[in-house]
């Protein structure tokens, strides 16, 4: 059995990482959601993962709502990513954070894994 654990290791912690990401990553779009995804090129492999929430979103309750349920799909999916990806996850403003599930989540960011798959493979084999 695999465990799926979500440690410190799996998020971006610092403002300069978070910058990089902004920056350097390509953006990929669903109807609610926008990541800035970068290939990291040194380091552990697997995925890390920030989370951009505005109060814009929300009180905190609808905020971290959201927060926790993205967290869920990327615990949950995070051996689908291959190589070191850093992920920055924003959602728009035409998503409705009260009416955030987990069924959503997937339904919008499982295609975007392939995206993100087939775009840093070629760099991952350089």
């Amino acid at each position: 059995m695999i465990r799926l654990s979500w440690t410190k290791e799996h998020r971006l912690l610092n403002r300069f990482q978070f910058k990089r990401c902004y920056e350097q990553g390509k953006k990929y779009y669903t109807k609610n959601f926008i990541l800035f995804v970068s290939d990291r090129g040194q380091g552990p492999d697997g995925l890390r993962l920030g989370l951009t929430v505005s109060r814009k979103k929300g009180p905190a309750v609808v905020r971290n709502r959201i927060k926790r349920v993205v967290r869920e799909f990327f615990r949950i999916y995070q051996n689908e990513f291959r190589g070191r990806t850093d992920i920055v996850f924003v959602p728009k403003k035409s998503l409705d954070g009260r009416r955030m599930s987990y069924a959503l989540a997937e339904k919008e960011l499982l295609p975007v894994i392939g995206r993100i798959n087939s775009d840093l493979k070629p760099s991952a084999q350089q």
